[in-house]
């Protein structure tokens, strides 16, 4: 099998830590932990299960994930980005090792289906239909340089996809979810507002391929569409429309939080940032500097 390396970014993630090796390894030769100085055994841990760890400060996930494709010492001709919270199912591994020795050197990257877990359940309804490129040539794809929804992206080549998923199931309680994701607002609106008021091209040094180019381009649209109302319609889209509410109780606290309540929060930052700063351009660049240190 071509050698693959995986890259896992961390910061205190001792609950996933273990469960994400033991299946990394399952299909690398190499695991390289790229760590923000954690406080707790994450470190340890990753030692113990024979991955390397490399600890550097943090920017954003863009800029963290490129410096570990800088600095660490990768020896494969593959790359495996994973995040601590992430595994890869049994279907996906075996494919993995049937196919990949075997793809000629035009296909450099590899895309995978996504599942969600949320309160320990499969999402089949609730979380769309994502698929993203998470295996690629070692120094053909890296990761685009924006404030949220990173994707990989290629300097040359083809991308392909595999039919097996990878599961996101994140462990920790919804205390946890809900302030990770008020963090996650301010860059979101900032990244919104960007697009409506076209502050700058912020992104990769390659092209976004497939269904990735595809969700670019409907956020695109999201942007422009009325404050408020937009996160409603997308709660009535996920829940209904897609069939969320087959998923039960952990169906409709999905796309409740992460469908509306959390855009909701986001449409609430722009709007506080747009009377603030009076719709004027220069001025809310100077509020997103000033108050949430994101620069365009």
């Amino acid at each position: 099998m071509n050698g693959i390396s995986a890259i896992v970014l961390t910061y205190n993630e001792e609950i996933h830590i273990r469960r994400c090796l033991e299946n990394a390894f399952r299909v690398t030769q190499d695991v390289f932990v790229i760590d923000s100085f954690s406080t707790d055994r994450t470190c340890e841990i990753a030692r113990e299960m024979g991955a390397v760890v490399l600890q550097n400060k943090w920017t954003n996930y863009a800029t963290q994930f490129n410096w570990g494709l800088d600095n660490a010492p990768i020896k494969t001709k593959w790359v495996l980005r994973f995040d601590a919270d992430e595994y890869l199912e049994d279907d996906l591994i075996e494919e993995i090792k049937e196919k990949l020795p075997n793809e000629p050197e035009e296909v450099t990257g590899i895309e995978f289906h996504l599942k969600v877990k949320f309160l320990n359940k499969w999402m089949k309804h609730a979380s769309p239909s994502v698929i993203l490129m998470r295996l690629f040539r070692y120094g053909i794809g890296r990761s685009e340089v924006r404030l949220m929804d990173e994707h990989i992206v290629l300097s040359k080549g083809l991308s392909k996809t595999y039919n097996g998923a990878f599961v996101d199931h994140n462990l920790n309680n919804i205390t946890w979810w809900a302030q990770k994701h008020i963090g996650y607002a301010k860059r979101e609106a900032a990244d919104l507002l960007n697009i409506e008021y076209d502050f700058s091209e912020v992104s990769g040094n390659g092209h976004v391929e497939g269904q990735a180019g595809g969700k670019r381009a409907l956020k695109n649209k999201y942007a422009h569409k009325k404050l408020f109302w937009r996160s409603f319609a997308y709660f009535l889209y996920r829940y209904f429309y897609k069939k969320g509410f087959l998923d039960g109780k952990e169906g409709f606290l999905w796309c409740f939080m992460q469908g509306w309540w959390y855009r909701t929060l986001v449409d609430i930052q722009v709007y506080q940032i747009k009377k603030k700063c009076h719709n004027d351009k220069a001025k809310i660049q100077r509020y997103l500097k000033e108050q949430f240190n994101i620069t365009f």
